[in-house]
């Protein structure tokens, strides 16, 4: 865990540890002030009281965010256009997308419609900013010769499951994320070596994703018990990230030209799932009902010669 620097205690608190400008990305997932259980803390605050909380803590985030730094908060539906607003006029924060997080679970409701998503803003420190877009393209639906082969923006609704409790990796947390919607946070927002800042760590979803790509993750987290249960987590042995954009999978169609498919095939493992072991399986089956061709990776997320596709 070099790369991993987890602190217990309270987050404005432990922002004042941090000098300015001194990380390249904030992935923040706050309580939503819904009233869960947290274990040694309850989410409930009355609304001007939560309302302090969310300006303290974005002041902190702002003054300790890089230059060229942006920050994705995870926000429910009550207080979203609050936070919005916190963001935009109060801190003058520059806005870059509002990304909807679109899953198939949720919440069933008898009267109005049942909810399927959570809001991610996203904002940065100035008008210059990394986004590393090659890093999470996704594949095209279609190939066209005028088509990027590497693959498209994966827009702005973002589609994954939650964690389901059947998961192996499922932790003892009432609001783990998906390490699949993070990894893409990561790799678009920072670079190797880069600074990542959860302030709100929770279930250490984000610790394990910096763990595995290479950043140096601050984790700040309240409760003792979850800081004991990330350390836990980052010490289990890494066969892939617990979710997966399901386009990740897919093979595009019209594919016909032979060698432009060979080419394509041979490194779309390298490009979509090299993080994704558990979906490889997926893609493989994919191949072969599409086109009619058993492909046999032998070194998964790695460069592959052409004689070791087939």
């Amino acid at each position: 865990m070099d790369n991993i620097d987890l602190r217990c205690g309270d987050a404005l608190n432990l922002f004042k540890e941090l000098p300015d400008r001194s990380v390249n990305l904030i992935i923040a997932d706050p309580p939503y002030n819904l009233g869960k259980d947290y274990g040694n803390n309850h989410d409930l605050k009355g609304r001007d009281e939560y309302l302090e909380f969310t300006r303290a803590w974005l002041s902190e985030a702002k003054r300790v965010l890089s230059d060229d730094g942006t920050i994705y908060v995870f926000m429910g539906v009550r207080f979203i256009s609050y936070l919005f607003d916190i963001m935009d006029v109060e801190l003058k924060l520059f806005f870059n997308s509002w990304v909807v997080w679109h899953y198939t679970q949720g919440l069933g409701k008898t009267k109005g419609y049942s909810p399927r998503h959570d809001d991610i803003l996203v904002f940065t420190k100035t008008n210059k900013f990394k986004f590393n877009l090659d890093d999470i393209r996704v594949p095209q639906k279609y190939y066209r010769a005028r088509n990027n082969m590497r693959g498209a923006n994966p827009g702005d609704v973002w589609k994954f499951s939650h964690v389901h409790y059947c998961n192996p990796n499922r932790q003892n947390h009432p609001t783990q994320k998906p390490e699949g919607i993070i990894e893409r946070m990561v790799l678009a927002s920072s670079d190797i070596g880069d600074v990542v800042l959860d302030p709100f760590s929770g279930s250490g979803t984000t610790m394990r994703v910096c763990q595995q790509l290479s950043r140096l993750g601050i984790g700040f987290e309240i409760n003792p018990d979850y800081v004991e249960m990330t350390k836990m987590r980052l010490n289990e042995p890494f066969t892939g990230f617990d979710s997966v954009d399901p386009r990740m999978e897919r093979v595009p169609n019209d594919l016909r030209d032979p060698q432009i498919r060979n080419e394509y095939l041979s490194n779309h493992i390298r490009w979509f799932l090299k993080n994704h072991e558990n979906a490889i399986d997926i893609f493989v089956d994919a191949v072969k009902d599409k086109y009619g061709i058993e492909i046999h990776p032998k070194n998964v997320g790695f460069d592959l010669k052409q004689e070791e596709l087939f």
